[in-house]
């Protein structure tokens, strides 16, 4: 079979090259094109276009690149008509991907979307346009087979791909051990944000002289990138594609809204989440986005797991407040890994869900291919 995979971040990247694992076991012959990062392309796959390309973020920096994203719409399509695949896979990344989807379904492509857009956090009218363009939805969060449910729209839940993903990590590098003197510092994957978010946790270092604090670099950002922030903090370190080892050996850590706060939970590790975008972007979010919460992990569990310092709240005075409940309250610590435990089973419901994801691909395709 021919599968076409389009991933457009570094969460895509991770969860399509387990998705692509998966199918290779179901389909030795498995055909696959995607647009990803290095990961994907790892296990074999033609890498189409990098995920580098692809991260405009914020209302203002996608309005700045329009013309660059219509061309890459463009191509898409071409691509995918060159392809012919059996099936095209979307994962995440709405703003492309839904896109696309109306696209595909209307030249007569299989549409499969993995990994929800957030519709449950704004722009919930789109699903009219999932109903109508996605031929099967697999979501990862446990709410969202309810959310969907009460659109009349059945879809897949599999579990979260982050539980064996960390579980593998954690049993194959048992030997890294943490130390209550380390703390993580994940300020995201884009240059925009960490320009933004950085500065401000490394203002609040400055409080902890007797701590190290490790930036966990992100894939797609040049290592020299980070030297103009950290010139003036000793106490300081960068680690390049290290992630999963720096929070393993951290006791606390400082992480951007986004994936990188369940990754963390997943680890036991206590943090404090950080969010702080442009003024405008920020406004507008503001008015769209009705939420309780903006970290996965407190919308998963519905109560606040974790602190959340947002916008005008993240500052290094009250960062450092914060780090240091999580560092030195004992009751804090045990109360958020108590937590931590609850969330890890309802993520686990699903079993293994990259697999559970691929079984549900390769059985839809092969369903589909026998009763045409």
């Amino acid at each position: 079979m021919k599968y076409y995979i389009i991933a457009g971040e570094a969460s895509g990247d991770l969860h399509g090259s387990n998705l692509i694992k998966e199918l290779q076991k179901l389909d030795a012959a498995a055909n696959i094109r995607c647009w990803g990062g290095d990961k994907m392309e790892s296990t074999g796959a033609t890498l189409v276009k990098h995920y580098k390309e692809l991260a405009f973020m914020g209302f203002a920096e996608v309005i700045k690149n329009l013309p660059a994203i219509l061309k890459n719409f463009k191509f898409c399509k071409k691509d995918i008509s060159g392809f012919k695949p059996d099936v095209v896979i979307l994962i995440d990344y709405p703003g492309f991907n839904l896109r696309m989807a109306k696209w595909t379904k209307e030249n007569n492509y299989k549409t499969v979307f993995y990994i929800s857009p957030q519709i449950w956090a704004w722009k919930e009218n789109r699903i009219n346009a999932i109903k109508k363009y996605v031929d099967k939805m697999i979501v990862i969060l446990p709410f969202e087979k309810q959310f969907y449910k009460k659109w009349d729209y059945e879809v897949n839940y599999v579990g979260h791909p982050l539980v064996n993903v960390i579980d593998d990590f954690k049993k194959n590098h048992a030997q890294i051990q943490p130390s209550s003197k380390t703390v993580a510092l994940l300020p995201g994957s884009r240059k925009q944000e960490i320009k933004t978010k950085l500065p401000l946790m490394l203002e609040a270092t400055k409080n902890f002289p007797e701590h190290t604090f490790i930036i966990a670099k992100a894939p797609a950002v040049d290592d020299h990138f980070y030297e103009i922030f950290i010139d003036q903090f000793p106490n300081v370190n960068v680690e390049t594609n290290n992630t999963y080892a720096v929070l393993m050996k951290s006791t606390a850590a400082l992480v951007t809204s986004g994936t990188a706060t369940l990754e963390t939970a997943l680890f036991g590790v206590p943090e404090i989440v950080c969010y702080k975008a442009g003024r405008i972007s920020y406004e507008i979010g503001r008015r769209l986005i009705k939420l309780k919460y903006i970290s996965l992990v407190n919308l998963i569990m519905n109560k606040e797991v974790v602190k959340e310092l947002i916008q005008n709240d993240l500052t290094p005075e009250k960062i450092t407040l914060e780090l240091k409940k999580i560092l030195f309250d004992s009751e804090t610590r045990e109360r958020i890994k108590h937590d931590y435990l609850q969330l890890k089973e309802l993520l686990s419901e699903g079993g293994n869900a990259s697999l559970n994801a691929a079984r549900i691909i390769y059985d839809f395709i092969n369903r589909n291919e026998n009763t045409n």
